[in-house]
């Protein structure tokens, strides 16, 4: 009888992992439990980091509207909180992200915006 090699399919399976853990140090890398688990650890904070980077982002789009606003108090008569409301209210399509680069770009846009929605 012919010999059997056996140990392809454990090898693609192992090597998948260690393709995917070979940036990690030390034995995160090299050990086939060890890189196992960090694989899944890896892609948990993974999912939960792609959440906390929109939380952070609107939060970021938020302060720098809310800086805007107190820095101008003279040529807008506004807070934070009811410039949203009054931009929602008059059905004017603008999100914090278009908001935050208009008040950087163009603060005098803003504050055109700003004043032209007061009802």
């Amino acid at each position: 009888m012919n010999r059997i090699k056996r140990g392809s399919i454990a090898r693609k399976r192992r090597k998948k992992i260690s393709s995917f853990t070979s940036s990690c140090r030390g034995a995160r890398s090299n050990l086939i439990r060890t890189s196992s688990q960090q694989k899944i650890k890896a892609s948990f904070s993974a999912h939960r980091d792609r959440g906390r980077k929109k939380r952070d982002f609107r939060s970021l789009w938020i302060s720098r509207i809310n800086a805007i606003i107190d820095q101008n108090k003279q040529k807008i008569y506004y807070i934070y909180s009811n410039l949203i409301y009054n931009l929602y209210k008059s059905r004017l399509l603008l999100n914090r992200k278009i908001v935050a680069q208009i008040a950087i770009l163009k603060g005098d846009c803003l504050f055109m915006i700003a004043n032209g929605i007061i009802i």
